[in-house]
C-alpha cells in the first residue's frame, strides 16, 4: 500500500448547481467563450428548475468521497483526499490554492470522466494547469499527475455488468431473453471523436469496446445472447455540426419499427446518475418507450459501489508504483488494454485553441 510519492489525491469532477439561483450562473460557466444568450441558457435550465434548481451530482460525489476515505483508511493508506470541481463550488482553483497552502507537493488525479476525448480527458488537464497558473507558480507545483482512463478497469465495469443482469430481470419474463441492450454516453461532435486519443477514434472504440465485454459477460452469465447497441443522448450545439448518432430516442424509434419488445439502457458512458441520466434517460427516453409501447429499463451507474471505490485505490497504486520506476500489474478487461499514465502531446486536440495542460508529456511540471 505504498503511495509514494504521492502526499495528496485530488478528486476533480464537472459541477452542478446545488439551488435555483445558482443554475444560469451554473450553465454560464459552463458555456464561458461560446457566446450563448442568457436567455437560452434559462431555457436549457428547466431540467435543472424543474428539479429545484440542484443537480444530483454533488451529493453523488460527496458520497463516492465519504467511500473512498474509508476505502482508503481500511487499507492502511493515510493520504488526505481533496475535491475540486470544474464548473462550481468547490472550484478547482480553490481547492488546488488549499492544497499549496496544506504543503501537498505531489497529488494523484482522479476525475470522474472514464474516456478519451477533449471534453472528457484534456480539457479537465487543461483546467488542471488554470488551477495552478491562478493559485501561484505552475512548475513549483503541486505537481499534478491525472490518473490514468478506467473505462476498462473491472472495477468500473463489473458493477456495470450486475446492474445490466439485473435490469434484464426486472422486465417481465416473456421479454428478458430478447431484450435489446442499449449502451448509452454522451454525444460529443464527430470532429472530437476524430481527434480524441493519441491517432483519433478514440472515444468511440473504447465505448465499443467495453460495451462488447459487458454484453459478452451478460451473455454468459444468462446463456443468452443480447443484441446490442452503441446510442448517444445530450446532443448540443449548432444543428449543422454534426455530432455522434444515433441518439437513444431516435433509435427507440427504429427498434420499434423492427418489432423490439424489451430495451435495457445502460449508461456506459457515465459514473453516477447525474442531469444527463435521470433527465436523458429515466424521464426523457423512457417516455419514448412507453409512448413506443417498449418495455424499458435503465441498469445503475457504477456510483459508490465499492467495487469501483476499490479501483480508484488501485489506479493510485499502480500510477505510484510506475513513478517510482517499477512495473506494477495494470488491471483491464477487453482487448484495448491499459492507457497512458501522461497522455502524448497533441493527444485528444483542442480544435478551438491550443491552451497548456497538465498531466502530460508536453507538461512543464515534468520538464527536466
Amino acid at each position: 500500500m505504498d503511495v509514494s510519492p504521492y502526499d495528496g489525491l485530488l478528486f476533480v469532477s464537472f459541477g452542478g448547481p446545488e439551488k435555483t439561483e445558482d443554475v444560469v450562473p451554473f450553465l454560464e460557466n459552463v458555456t464561458r467563450g461560446r457566446g450563448i444568450p442568457r436567455e437560452r441558457l434559462v431555457e436549457v435550465g428547466q431540467h435543472y428548475f424543474d428539479r429545484g434548481g440542484k443537480s444530483p451530482i454533488n451529493d453523488q460525489n460527496r458520497a463516492f468521497l465519504a467511500a473512498l476515505r474509508i476505502d482508503l483508511a481500511e487499507h492502511g493508506i493515510d493520504l488526505p483526499v481533496y475535491w475540486g470541481n470544474r464548473n462550481w463550488d468547490p472550484y478547482l482553483s480553490d481547492t488546488v490554492a488549499q492544497m499549496r497552502a496544506d504543503g501537498i507537493k505531489r497529488a494523484a488525479v482522479f476525475t470522474t470522466s472514464a474516456y478519451s476525448s477533449y471534453s472528457s480527458c484534456r480539457q479537465y488537464r487543461e483546467n488542471l494547469f488554470e488551477a495552478c497558473d491562478k493559485t501561484g507558480d505552475v512548475e513549483g507545483g503541486p505537481v499534478l499527475d491525472k490518473l490514468r482512463l478506467y473505462y476498462n478497469h473491472p472495477g468500473f465495469v463489473e458493477p456495470v455488468v450486475d446492474g445490466v443482469l439485473a435490469s434484464i430481470e426486472d422486465l417481465p419474463a416473456a421479454e428478458r431473453d430478447g431484450a435489446r441492450i442499449l449502451f448509452v454516453t454522451h454525444s460529443i461532435p464527430t470532429s472530437m471523436n476524430d481527434n480524441a486519443g493519441p491517432e483519433g477514434n478514440a472515444y468511440v472504440a473504447q465505448h465499443l469496446d467495453v460495451a462488447q465485454v459487458i454484453a459478452d459477460q451478460v451473455a454468459a452469465r444468462r446463456g443468452v445472447t443480447h443484441e446490442w447497441d452503441l446510442v448517444y443522448c445530450s446532443r448540443s450545439g449548432a444543428p449543422h455540426i454534426p455530432w455522434l448518432e444515433p441518439d437513444v430516442n431516435d433509435h427507440l424509434e427504429e427498434l420499434a419499427g423492427e418489432g423490439v419488445k424489451a430495451v435495457v439502457m445502460c449508461p456506459v458512458g457515465f459514473v453516477s446518475d447525474h442531469m444527463e441520466v435521470v433527465y436523458d434517460l429515466d424521464t426523457e427516453a423512457m417516455a419514448t418507450a412507453e409512448r413506443l409501447g417498449i418495455h424499458a429499463r435503465r441498469s445503475p451507474t457504477a456510483g459508490e459501489d465499492p467495487r469501483f471505490v476499490a479501483a480508484v485505490r488501485d489506479l493510485l497504486l499502480e500510477r505510484a508504483a510506475v513513478e517510482r520506476g517499477e512495473a506494477p500489474e495494470r488491471l483491464t478487461v477487453g482487448g484495448l488494454g491499459a492507457s497512458h499514465d501522461r497522455c502524448p502531446a497533441g493527444c485528444c486536440f483542442n480544435q478551438r485553441s491550443q491552451l497548456p495542460t497538465l498531466s502530460g508529456e508536453d507538461s512543464p511540471q515534468y520538464s527536466g
